[in-house]
C-alpha cells in the first residue's frame, strides 16, 4: 500500500535538509551561465533551508527571493537568512512555481535547482519561469533525469516512497528545453559519483546544520511510526536508483 504520510519532501522539511545533485560546484556553474554577478534582483525557486538564496546574497550582494511551496522550508530559509546575516537581502515566499505570483519581466535571473523533477507540468514550470523573467535576463534549471529508462519495479518503488513519479529521460529534457522559447541555450550534463554526492550533501547543508538535523532525524524515527516507515522504505526502495540517474544544467536567455 502507497505510504501517504510523510513523503520523502515531508521528511526532508521537518528535519531541516535539502539538497540537489552536484552541491556548490553545480550551483557556481549555474550561477555564471545565468550571468548572476550582474543581478540585482534573482528568484529561487525550491528555497528548501535557505543554503542557495543565502550563498547568493552573501556572494553577490543581490536580493534573492526565496520561493518554496513548503511553509516550514521557508522557516528553515528564514533562519539561515538570519545566521549568515543576509535577512536584509532575502525575502521569502510561499508559492507554486506552476503559478509564480509575480509580475511578467521582473527577475535579472531565475534559477530552479531540484524542483522540476517533482513537477508533472515541466513546460508549464519553465514558461512561468521564463514569464517573470526581465528581456535579456536568464533562466537556469538543476534538475535529474533517468539516463535510461528505468524498469517497472524502480517506478513503482518511487511511487511507494512518494519520491516522485515525475522523473524524465534526458531526451525528453533536451526536447523541453529546445521548445522553452529562450535564446543562447545551453544544456550541460553529468553523471553522478555517490561518494562525491554524499561529501557534496554535507558541504552544501554544512557540518553544524547536518548535525541539527541528524538529531531530529534519530528523534522523528524513534517518536513517530508513520514517518519510521517512510524512512525505512525511502532508504530501501530508492539505493539503487542512482545507477539510473544523471543531472543537467539547462539554462537560457529571454
Amino acid at each position: 500500500m502507497t505510504t501517504q504520510f510523510p513523503s520523502y519532501l515531508d521528511v526532508q522539511a521537518e528535519v531541516g535538509i535539502t539538497k540537489h545533485l552536484g552541491g556548490f560546484t553545480a550551483t557556481d556553474e549555474l550561477l555564471t551561465l545565468c550571468h548572476v554577478a550582474e543581478a540585482k534582483e534573482v528568484l529561487y525557486v525550491g528555497a528548501g533551508i535557505g543554503v542557495g538564496p543565502a550563498y547568493i546574497a552573501r556572494k553577490f550582494g543581490c536580493r534573492v527571493v526565496a520561493m518554496d511551496i513548503s511553509e516550514k522550508m521557508l522557516s528553515w530559509t528564514s533562519q539561515r537568512a538570519r545566521e549568515e546575516g543576509v535577512t536584509d537581502k532575502v525575502e521569502v515566499r510561499l508559492a507554486n512555481l506552476l503559478d509564480l505570483p509575480f509580475e511578467t519581466d521582473r527577475f535579472d535571473a531565475v534559477l530552479v535547482e531540484s524542483v522540476a523533477a517533482f513537477v508533472e507540468d515541466k513546460a508549464k514550470a519553465v514558461q512561468e519561469c521564463r514569464r517573470v523573467t526581465r528581456p535579456g535576463g536568464y533562466v537556469g534549471f538543476n534538475e535529474v533525469f533517468w539516463t535510461e529508462q528505468p524498469p517497472a519495479k524502480t517506478i513503482e518503488a518511487y511511487l511507494r516512497t512518494q519520491i516522485s513519479e515525475n522523473l524524465i529521460l534526458l531526451k525528453d529534457w533536451q526536447i523541453l528545453w529546445e521548445a522553452s522559447g529562450l535564446q543562447e541555450r545551453t544544456v550541460k550534463t553529468y553523471t553522478i559519483d555517490v561518494k562525491k554526492e554524499i561529501k557534496d550533501r554535507l558541504q552544501w547543508v554544512g557540518r553544524r546544520w547536518w548535525l541539527r538535523a541528524v538529531g531530529r532525524l534519530i528523534r522523528l524515527y524513534f517518536t513517530n511510526p508513520a514517518a519510521r516507515l517512510a524512512i525505512k522504505s525511502q532508504v530501501k526502495e530508492n539505493s539503487g536508483a542512482y545507477l539510473l540517474m544523471g543531472y543537467g544544467l539547462f539554462t537560457g536567455k529571454k
